[in-house]
């Protein structure tokens, strides 16, 4: 009995080892698109030169998945996840549109010192030729416009604009502004801060809508609901 359950413990240590390597190499690879994708532009990410970052083998590419563009594809989301769980404690305590654009501003910065806009950049100029890589770019960018969206819900939720806007149409409008921002930072540093500081103007203007009274909340209600129906005209 000793000796039988040896060796099957054995053999579970063995697949448990063989598990273990496996999810470390795709880890190196996923990581080694990202850093291959930052420091050599998509032209030149190829699955010889993601293996020689990651330091294994190419063929373990398209072992672990099937082609390049499926790895830059599982690359973009894990690096979207990633960067997500870092902030998600941060965006879940904001409770004002300016507290999101704070968070904002502080994701832009560790996005552009950490590589991740050049990433992007690099994912959105090959997703314009290469439908595959499109969908994925869109689905990692999609992880953030949800987490966004909750929170507008969560911010807006009893003030004069929550039944007038379409929260999903502006979280995902909030993550085109900034995708478009942090490159745009890239040529143009002051103008992206400029475009920041109307943001913040606009957040302003939300807080002050939420301190008014009653009765002025009202009249607000009833002005945003003429001019909807005049738009609709």
């Amino acid at each position: 009995m000793s000796g039988a359950s040896a060796g099957k413990s054995g053999g579970s240590g063995a697949r448990g080892t063989t598990k273990d390597t496996a999810t470390d190499t795709r880890t190196k690879l996923l990581t080694g698109a990202l850093t291959t994708l930052t420091e050599h532009g998509i032209a030149k990410t190829s699955a010889r030169s993601i293996a020689a970052t990651a330091g294994v083998n190419q063929a373990l590419v398209f072992y672990h998945f099937g082609t390049v563009d499926d790895l830059l594809a599982a690359a973009c989301r894990h690096g979207a996840e990633q960067r997500l769980a870092t902030y998600r404690e941060r965006l879940d305590a904001v409770r004002s549109l300016a507290e999101l654009l704070t968070v904002a501003r502080e994701l832009n910065a560790s996005e552009r010192a950490g590589g991740q806009v050049a990433v992007l950049g690099q994912l959105l100029a090959g997703g314009q030729t290469q439908p595959r890589l499109a969908a994925a770019t869109a689905a990692g960018l999609a992880l953030w416009t949800d987490e966004i969206e909750r929170v507008l819900t969560r911010v807006l939720a009893g003030t004069p604009l929550a039944e007038f806007v379409d929260v999903t149409g502006l979280a995902k409008a909030a993550s085109a502004a900034f995708v478009g921002l942090e490159l745009y930072e890239g040529v143009d540093p002051s103008g992206a801060e400029r475009a920041l500081a109307s943001l913040d103007q606009l957040a302003a203007l939300a807080t002050a809508l939420e301190g008014l009274g009653p009765v002025a909340q009202r009249a607000v209600r009833s002005r945003l609901r003429r001019s909807g129906q005049r738009g609709r005209a």
